[in-house]
């Protein structure tokens, strides 16, 4: 299975922070890694984004040089696939998506790429999980213990 992994849900890898549900939500995706021929495709933006939450949070202290590296090592080994044409995106269908749903562009690429490539979409974000649904975008479940979706 392939699907558009945001952020907010490779960012929960990291910092095993949040909500309790929102922490079994990554980790039910992350399992889908361990499943043959699953794929995560993610924005061109995405490498940026991480860089951004690693390097912010060592400035703060909430993160070591060193452990910041190993996570970069662990995504560098997972199926995920960055997509070249988000750029190409940018100031058409994503500023359009933007717009329409009153999200940061950075947000709209997630969406534009999962409608671009008739993906579901897996995400944390409240915003961007609304914006999905309204433009028919599915937003990639996981079963928690006890057989119930999220």
């Amino acid at each position: 299975m392939r699907f558009v992994l945001d952020n907010s849900v490779s960012m929960r890898w990291l910092f095993a922070d949040g909500r309790a549900a929102d922490l079994a939500y990554a980790e039910g995706i992350l399992c889908r890694f361990e499943q043959p021929g699953n794929e995560a495709i993610v924005p061109a933006i995405w490498p940026l984004e991480v860089a951004n939450v690693i390097v912010r949070a060592e400035t703060r202290g909430l993160l070591t040089e060193a452990r910041g590296a190993e996570f970069i090592g662990i995504l560098h080994a997972m199926a995920i696939r960055v997509d070249q044409t988000t750029t190409a995106r940018a100031l058409t269908d994503t500023l359009q998506l933007a717009r329409r749903f009153s999200l940061s562009a950075y947000d709209a690429a997630y969406l534009e790429l999962a409608l671009r490539e008739g993906l579901g979409l897996a995400t944390l974000d409240g915003d961007l999980r609304t914006a999905a649904t309204k433009a028919g975008t599915e937003i990639v479940e996981i079963r928690l213990a006890g057989g119930e979706p999220t």
